[in-house]
């Protein structure tokens, strides 16, 4: 097992994971402390990937990403310079990490940031920086 395939988020972290504890905080200040927590477990990025080649333009913070394919499985490493950002990183790993190209283009995430809530408490730069998050992994996935 390859360090990128122990990351949680996608095997241990799921999205029903995330939907289910979501839920139970009454409001958003619980929500987001939660998610900058999510961003926590995010495993370290090397130093050396967090140049442009991996940067996500559109982002108002930094944000890395870098995939591989594993036995047939894509694989991310994420990072940024915002911890409420990483959190964010952490949904979205919960929704992609580890799963086939196939699962990876079928895979709803406007109905899973809906069933969050996500998008209308975001401002919306953090909101397009979310979906270029996500664009830049589709796109990937797609190449």
């Amino acid at each position: 097992m390859t360090l990128l395939q122990k990351n949680p988020f996608g095997s241990a972290i799921t999205v029903e994971d995330i939907v289910d504890t979501l839920s139970f905080f009454d409001g958003w200040e619980d929500r987001y402390k939660y998610i900058i927590d999510l961003g926590k477990e995010l495993p370290a990025m090397e130093d050396a990937k967090k140049d442009d080649a991996h940067l996500v333009k559109g982002c108002q913070s930094q944000v890395w990403i870098d995939s591989e394919i594993i036995d047939g499985c894509m694989w991310f490493q994420a990072d940024s310079d915002a911890f409420i950002v990483k959190g964010l990183l952490g949904l979205v790993m919960a929704a992609y990490n580890g799963k086939s190209v196939e699962d990876i283009l079928a895979f709803d995430i406007n109905a899973y940031f809906e069933q969050l809530g996500l998008l209308k408490h975001l401002s919306p730069t953090r909101g397009n920086g979310l979906k270029s998050m996500v664009e830049r992994i589709r796109f990937e996935a797609a190449n």
